[in-house]
């Protein structure tokens, strides 16, 4: 489509070439001369819409677009200390297999707690699974150091060692008490009743 006059202006043109064609529009091509004023109005607006119109167009054409944003990768879930603990239990057993009802401290390197050699070495791997580490709230990397359980580098591992006669000294005295009261289960504490799932007995409860 073109507005045709003494030059063609075309409508689909490039900026430069319709703003050319808009300098050179005559609207002397439309009207008699007596109507010129305001055929001159008339013409001059409809130019400069099709001015707008073209720079318009350009303008859109040098924005560029816009990237998506990259999408974030999916967080790395951390295992839980039940998780870590598991898969270690898992792992012992298997070196262990055969040997499950094995007195501890036949089947494991530096049992030094007496009453904890006595114990079945599949039994024992509970008591850490189940009772010391939930009581705590930590997996076995808190006490043990992971490539070789036997060895005593961490504090935590010879407290816990302290803390495991206090307890087996405490519940000794409690079957000797006479006057406490009368209880089916017997009368015993174990490290869930001060440390309630922490490390710090004194600290308030999650």
């Amino acid at each position: 489509m073109h507005i045709t006059g003494k030059r063609d202006i075309p409508l689909r043109c490039s900026f430069p070439e319709t703003f050319r064609a808009a300098l050179a529009f005559s609207p002397s091509a439309f009207v008699g001369e007596g109507d010129m004023k305001c055929s001159w109005t008339i013409g001059m607006v409809a130019v400069l819409v099709v001015v707008l119109a073209g720079w318009k167009g350009r303008a859109n054409q040098s924005q560029p677009q816009q990237a998506s944003p990259a999408a974030a990768p999916p967080a790395v879930k951390e295992p839980s200390n039940q998780e870590i603990n598991d898969a270690f239990v898992q792992q012992i057993s298997k070196q262990i297999a055969g040997h499950e009802q094995d007195p501890s401290g036949q089947v494991f390197k530096n049992i030094q707690v007496d009453f904890l050699k006595k114990v079945p070495a599949g039994r024992l791997l509970l008591i850490m699974n189940q009772g010391y580490s939930r009581a705590l709230g930590v997996n076995c990397k808190h006490c043990h150091v992971e490539d070789d359980f036997s060895k005593d580098d961490k504090r935590p591992k010879r407290c816990a060692r302290d803390m495991a006669l206090m307890h087996f000294s405490i519940n000794q005295q409690l079957v000797k008490m006479q006057n406490l009261a009368p209880n089916l289960n017997g009368h015993f504490i174990n490290c869930s009743t001060c440390h309630r799932g922490q490390i710090d007995p004194m600290a308030q409860p999650n």
